[in-house]
């Protein structure tokens, strides 16, 4: 079963719930969850462009390169991890996302080579002035692990957010520092039955990367539940991706909206991510194969599963996820 029962009617469903207010705590007079929004993702953040093309082309393309392949042997990759240090890749170009969100193309060393990333993981960037300490900050690329030549970063510039400052500042044919992959949560066809992706933000940016690898993957049959939490509708990256993902996958993919400041016609959330909300669309806790995946600003993961200690210690399950009976080994926080 995709989710609850009540999740079976999907579109009504959608509606009347999402048109409720959510509130991860009391309202407060002038309060807004602005600033959990716009803090930043902790860990990783960005998103950007992938086109799901169709299974017969997805199988058409992949049988070309496995023959190519066979002959020319595996794509060398970019990114090693280990003791291979910092790389410094030329920017070639920046587009404009929205009013705080710029998508930079930066070039590999080499035109066939791929960046070597695995899903899910993501890269360190660096950068320093003379005489000042380095400034390093983790990325999630949106491009394809199978992409040759290049790299995205989808990147919102935040107040007093040094890294995401530099790079907004940036102009083609300058230079950055990266070196990776760092693992996160290794991801495998069918690892789990069902997975639910909860991101604020540019948190967004690892659960993309899941969705992209288990949609463009023949094999994968996942479901996967997607909940995202934004300021406006203007900063909900990715939105036509999801939708289209919607559209050609109804069964196995779902995408919930919340909102702090919406539009008059907005059908969606509005206000916080909430208990109510999570139990209605979330694989309930008592099914044995599944995973909650959390990314987002600190407020989120204080709300939702508790912060993590370190990037090595998941740290104690706590807020809504627990309140609803999900065990630590079901949640994992980018």
């Amino acid at each position: 079963m995709f989710a609850r029962s009540a999740f079976r009617a999907a579109q009504p469903l959608k509606r009347n719930l999402l048109s409720r207010t959510y509130a991860t705590e009391p309202a407060k007079s002038g309060s807004s969850n602005t600033l959990l929004y716009t803090l930043g993702a902790a860990g990783v953040a960005g998103a950007g462009y992938y086109y799901f093309s169709s299974s017969s082309g997805q199988t058409a393309g992949s049988a070309a390169a496995k023959a190519k392949e066979a002959v020319s042997g595996p794509p060398k990759k970019a990114f090693l991890g280990g003791d291979q240090g910092f790389i410094s890749l030329l920017l070639k170009d920046v587009q404009v996302v929205n009013h705080n969100t710029k998508k930079f193309i930066f070039h590999l060393p080499e035109d066939d080579m791929v960046s070597g990333m695995a899903v899910a993981s993501a890269l360190l960037t660096k950068y320093q002035y003379e005489g000042e300490k380095p400034v390093v900050r983790p990325y999630t690329p949106t491009s394809d692990e199978d992409t040759k030549g290049c790299i995205e970063l989808v990147v919102k510039k935040y107040p007093n957010g040094p890294m995401s400052t530099h790079l907004h500042d940036m102009v083609p044919g300058q230079r950055l520092d990266f070196k990776g992959p760092l693992p996160k949560y290794p991801w495998s066809a069918n690892k789990h039955d069902h997975i639910a992706l909860i991101a604020g933000g540019t948190g967004i940016t690892p659960m993309y990367q899941l969705c992209r690898a288990i949609f463009k993957n023949p094999d994968d049959k996942t479901k996967v539940t997607l909940v995202f939490g934004n300021v406006s509708e203007e900063d909900i990256l990715l939105k036509r991706e999801f939708a289209e993902l919607e559209n050609t996958y109804p069964n196995r993919f779902r995408a919930f909206y919340v909102l702090d400041n919406p539009p008059k016609e907005w059908t969606g959330g509005k206000g916080f991510i909430t208990k109510e909300l999570l139990k209605t669309v979330l694989p309930e806790p008592k099914n044995e194969n599944i995973k909650v995946f959390v990314c987002g600003p600190p407020g989120l993961y204080k709300a939702v599963s508790g912060t993590k200690v370190s990037p090595t210690d998941q740290g104690e399950l706590s807020g809504i996820l627990k309140e609803l009976g999900y065990s630590k080994d079901q949640v994992y926080k980018f």
